[in-house]
């Protein structure tokens, strides 16, 4: 029989020593006694999930994770995220993730992300006005929230097929060639929309230049006269004014499916728009899962129940789990480490116990790191695990960046990682 394969990914857990946990990142600092007893018998390893140099952002790092060249098949965030979120994306087109921000004066950012408290609700009716009431000249476009402070928008031109070749609205994020990267220093002020210096020539990237620069000014309009915001600045709360545009693309990618790849029937568990995008354009098929509750106990429980009964169907298992990301971007490492806890404790402590690791293969590892003194993605590798079938032990205590350092496995690339663990099945 088959092994089957369970990929854990962890969404931003790497990270770097914290003075203030004794010098030991939150993951050294985490209780996490079920990750660690799997360490002993577990190979361990650090991956550069994109490249060396590289500090990737998320859906570069996990089409490389997956065992996709990015360079080859990446067309930008935006694409992605809007076919997750159900928009139309035809060649020509400009599609955009975008946040809903809080501007101060002028062009000044207050905060890239509404304090974080801009409900789905909120920001649903905040996008029903914009598409209500913003205009474009010779062009239409679609705008949708998807949780929280984010969304998608995509343009099309009446006149001409657009480019991408232009740079983001949003400050903290630039680019490389066709990859989006995350800035650890920026000016935190709206930027103007530019062809890049390859679009100069391109009339697309010209028009697309223009129609975003349009789309922020007459949103910003429209976003000062809402009720959802005069209401949020009664209460105390930031307004969501200002809707900053990243990682554009002009086409969806096309991949070669998974089970093409690697013979395998792979079904995943995601929970942001990005990796719900990747995996329905990888063809692997999407186990639904309710929204969370806010209960950890309850949600990593019900998530550690449904792999259980997902391994019976697939031959393998795609699990992200967003948890440390999102208070490493706030630099609160005490809720990093508590993430961490909350992971090992109510979704391992639930699954470890029903699985036979001689008829399983775990791999746990991350997409990338967020280290809490940047609040931001960094190019540090991050720490792989893998344990299960006929793999051989580094006998190592825990699972941790220093302990990966001195595993077996070695430095890998994120590309590389599949056709390693479907050698071990």
């Amino acid at each position: 029989m088959k092994r089957k394969l369970l990929y854990i990914v962890l969404d931003g857990l790497g990270d770097r020593p914290i003075k203030r946990l004794d010098g030991k990142t939150p993951l050294e600092a985490a209780r996490k006694p079920h990750l660690d007893s799997l360490t002993p018998s577990a190979a361990l390893g650090l991956v550069y999930t994109v490249g060396k140099g590289i500090a990737p952002e998320s859906d570069i790092a996990v089409i490389c994770i997956l065992g996709y060249d990015a360079q080859k098949y990446y067309t930008g965030r935006g694409p992605l995220e809007s076919f997750a979120e159900g928009l139309e994306v035809k060649d020509g087109d400009l599609a955009y993730r975008v946040n809903f921000a809080t501007l101060g004066q002028g062009d000044d950012i207050r905060d890239r992300r509404v304090g974080r408290n801009l409900t789905t609700e909120e920001a649903t009716l905040l996008a029903k006005d914009i598409n209500e009431k913003v205009r474009l000249t010779d062009a239409s476009f679609r705008f949708k929230n998807s949780i929280g402070h984010r969304g998608v928008l995509v343009i099309r031109s009446n006149k001409m097929p657009l480019s991408s070749e232009v740079t983001n609205t949003d400050p903290a994020y630039g680019k490389e060639g066709v990859f989006g990267v995350a800035l650890t220093t920026f000016e935190n002020t709206v930027k103007r929309c530019e062809p890049t210096p390859e679009g100069r020539d391109l009339p697309g990237a010209r028009e697309a230049a223009r129609l975003t620069n349009e789309f922020d000014s007459a949103s910003r309009t429209v976003l000062s006269k809402s009720a959802v915001n005069i209401k949020r600045l009664k209460e105390g709360k930031m307004p969501g004014n200002v809707i900053l545009a990243r990682d554009g693309g002009d086409r969806l990618p096309k991949f070669p499916s998974i089970r093409s790849q690697f013979n395998i029937a792979m079904g995943c568990f995601v929970e942001m728009p990005v990796e719900r995008g990747i995996a329905l354009l990888t063809g692997m098929d999407l186990v639904e899962l309710p929204l969370p509750t806010g209960d950890v106990s309850k949600d990593y429980a019900l998530r550690a129940q449904r792999v259980i009964e997902a391994l019976k169907k697939y031959d393998a298992l795609y699990i992200h789990i967003k948890g440390p990301d999102e208070p490493a971007h706030d630099g609160d490492y005490m809720k990093k480490v508590a993430s961490v806890e909350h992971i090992d404790s109510f979704f391992f402590g639930a699954l470890l116990p029903r699985i036979s690791l001689r008829d399983t293969i775990i791999a746990v590892t991350a997409d990338h790191s967020t280290p809490c003194e940047l609040k931001a993605h960094s190019d540090d590798p991050v720490p792989l695990l893998l344990a299960g079938g006929a793999i051989r032990g580094d006998a190592l205590p825990s699972f941790s960046e220093a302990s990966c350092k001195k595993g077996s496995l070695g430095e890998l690339m994120g590309p590389d990682l599949m056709k390693l663990f479907i050698r071990n099945l």
